[in-house]
């Protein structure tokens, strides 16, 4: 088996959030008087961490001060709705565990906020991930290699023998920058045009390929 390590995105990856994101979203930018967002609108201002989302989100000339304001808000309701409408992708649980049964260690590494990354890790998948990691301070955050270096020097897996799975071109990127073997997954936030766009060589559209291509014979570039 080439690898022994399996990282996984979390939004659009494992988990559709995407309606708990929106939701949050919109309700925190009504509490502090701005406009709301559409759902598509939301899926392209997602996968580089809260502040982007925030900052994607308001309107031109929000100041410091209401960027202050509306985060603190924002983490209050995600906090509270964060689980609301969220749920695993179809597959998604089985292909994990089928991945653990071969043998093999997992993780996610997100750009969520911490705090909703273990929160939904444990929720959703108990026991199916070794580590978990969001969105940390003094941790740079992806496309930075730095927290798939983190998982594997905590997991004892040399990058060689890891992969990264993901949605977007945040993803790809971090795969790029760390070094490691990257399958875009086509159910998303992300179109597969802009996966390949960002150099991914291998992407599925279902979680049974996943398996397939982990457990087979790896990424094929080029």
């Amino acid at each position: 088996m080439r690898y022994s390590l399996a990282v996984f995105d979390m939004d659009g990856t494992i988990l559709d959030t995407l309606d708990d994101l929106t939701n949050t979203l919109n309700m925190s930018l009504e509490r502090v008087g701005m406009p709301v967002r559409t759902k598509d609108e939301v899926r392209s201002f997602v996968g580089n961490g809260v502040g982007k989302l925030l900052e994607r989100a308001v309107p031109v000339g929000t100041t410091a001060e209401e960027m202050d304001a509306l985060a603190a808000v924002f983490r209050e309701n995600y906090a509270a709705h964060c689980a609301d409408m969220t749920r695993p992708y179809d597959g998604i649980p089985e292909a994990i565990a089928e991945l653990r049964r071969a043998g093999m260690k997992t993780a996610v590494v997100s750009n969520k906020v911490d705090f909703a990354v273990q929160a939904l890790a444990e929720d959703y998948f108990p026991h199916l991930f070794d580590m978990a990691v969001g969105e940390r301070e003094g941790v740079r955050r992806k496309p930075a290699p730095d927290p798939v270096f983190a998982v594997a020097d905590a997991l004892g897996v040399p990058l060689a023998e890891t992969v990264y799975i993901g949605d977007s071109d945040v993803d790809a990127d971090t795969a790029a920058n760390a070094g490691v073997d990257f399958i875009g997954v086509e159910w998303g936030f992300r179109p597969r045009d802009l996966l390949v766009a960002h150099g991914a060589t291998v992407t599925v559209s279902h979680p049974r390929d996943l398996v397939s291509v982990i457990l087979g014979e790896g990424v094929k570039r080029g």
